[in-house]
């Protein structure tokens, strides 16, 4: 008990002591100006002391920073075609870093035995095997879109190197700022990777015909027209002369393997197709076989990513660049990103509807009304357009293709057009109106000034 009293005692004569001390200062500060000037603004009265007994001053997160941080490891790899650079941060330090020539030689550091890792990889042509390859090892890829890596720094200041992206690479995924690209199904790679070969095939083709017609045209004959597929059978039939047939020779040998060759990969692609309903859901549109669908397929892979038509035709580069700045809009041709080869055969579906015979198709109709303004070859781009929205609407909804759902989607389309060229109409009347209206008052007032002066 007299512990305590004496305790109390002790703070009250402080709080006396701090008192006083503080009225003496400001009645030193009361002789200067600028004390004076401070003393008249209203300061707000302080907390009263509190005894904090045994607590710290500050937390222990204040001291040394947040620990809730993931366990997972952060890594990056740059593939390169000789060597693969690895880097791994933490608290965005570099804490490992190694170059080496194989995927398997990391097996020290990203083994099955090792602990988890965020991988980052770009996408490249071993993005695939090195993905399917870390994810067995019991790690957790992520393909970087190589198209936006440019925001997270690499490449600045004109400095770059494999090692230096592989750092940038670790620290952007350790700060959650990676642009992430899309990992396609196991099922949907083995179909692109037929396709590419088929691609590889039909175009080798094309080249050893165009050659073989080059060489008859330079020797004064004139080979008739045909698809690439018939071209050997029917160059059998055309006399060539013994020179020349003697010169072709080589390339008809192998052109006729090479029909073979893309016979056996159509048959291959129609069985992998067999095990997609899918495929056979969107050959139900109009100019679309199998080779289309696939390779739309293919590219696309999950209709769910997309939230509408326009971002599939964004993606598969089928929309207008843009260039505009402030009240200037500058409109020019299709971006031409995304997958080349998807976007070539929509392309083809679109000029095959075009000059087909089929005449009560909407979206054939829809594109001779773009073709009848703008001509046909805006024309095949628009209905490219056109036709991968659908194949997307289709595979979205699990529906085939309706021609009256679509017929109305058109006249829809057609009617807002005409609706717009009306109310632009109209704006041009009343403007062309004010405009009248204006030189009318200005005749007239320099009619009445010349009738005053004379």
């Amino acid at each position: 008990m007299p512990e305590t009293t004496t305790a109390a005692s002790a703070k009250r004569t402080g709080a006396c002591h701090g008192a006083r001390n503080s009225r003496s200062i400001a009645a030193r500060l009361e002789g200067e100006p600028r004390a004076r000037l401070l003393l008249r603004k209203k300061v707000a009265d302080l907390s009263p002391p509190a005894d904090a007994g045994d607590t710290p001053a500050r937390s222990e997160t204040q001291g040394v920073g947040a620990q809730e941080r993931s366990a997972m490891r952060t890594v990056a790899l740059d593939m390169g075609a000789k060597k693969i650079s690895y880097c791994e941060v933490k608290r965005r330090q570099v804490v490992e870093r190694t170059t080496v020539r194989t995927l398997e030689a990391l097996l020290p550091l990203l083994g099955p035995n090792t602990p988890p890792a965020a991988v980052a990889i770009e996408a490249c042509r071993e993005a695939w095997h090195v993905h399917a390859k870390l994810s067995e090892w019991g790690h957790h890829p992520v393909l970087v879109d190589t198209t936006r890596v440019r925001r997270l720094g690499i490449g600045g200041h004109g400095r770059k190197t494999d090692r230096i992206d592989a750092e940038v690479l670790a620290r952007g995924l350790e700060a959650g700022q990676v642009p992430k690209a899309h990992v396609l199904s196991p099922e949907r790679q083995q179909l692109r990777y037929h396709l590419g070969i088929r691609h590889a095939l039909v175009e080798t083709r094309a080249h050893y015909v165009g050659t073989i017609r080059h060489l008859a045209r330079s020797h004064g004959v004139h080979l008739p027209s045909c698809t690439a597929g018939y071209f050997a059978a029917k160059l059998r039939s055309v006399s060539l002369g013994e020179e020349l047939r003697a010169l072709v020779a080589p390339l008809v040998t192998i052109l006729e393997q090479l029909d073979v060759q893309v016979r056996l990969a159509d048959t291959k692609l129609a069985q992998l197709c067999n095990h997609e309903p899918l495929v056979m859901r969107l050959m139900t549109a109009p100019g679309v076989g199998l080779i289309v669908a696939a390779a739309f397929v293919s590219v696309i892979d999950d209709a769910h990513r997309f939230k509408t038509a326009h971002e599939v035709e964004a993606y598969l580069g089928l929309v207008p660049s843009e260039n505009s700045s402030g009240e200037r809009r500058r409109i020019g041709s299709i971006t031409k990103q995304g997958n080349r080869y998807a976007r070539s055969m929509l392309l083809e579906a679109a000029w095959s509807l075009l000059r087909s015979r089929k005449q009560d198709d909407p979206v054939k109709r829809w594109g001779e009304a773009v073709a009848s303004r703008r001509g046909r070859n805006i024309a095949a781009v628009a209905l490219a357009r056109r036709i991968a929205g659908v194949l997307w609407a289709m595979w979205r909804d699990s529906t085939v293709y309706e021609p009256a759902k679509v017929g109305r989607a058109s006249a829809s389309g057609i009617r807002l057009n005409a609706q717009d060229l009306k109310v632009k109409a109209d704006a041009m009347a009343r403007a062309a109106e004010k405009l009248q209206r204006r030189l009318r008052r200005t005749t007239k007032t320099t009619e009445s000034m010349n009738a005053r002066m004379n």
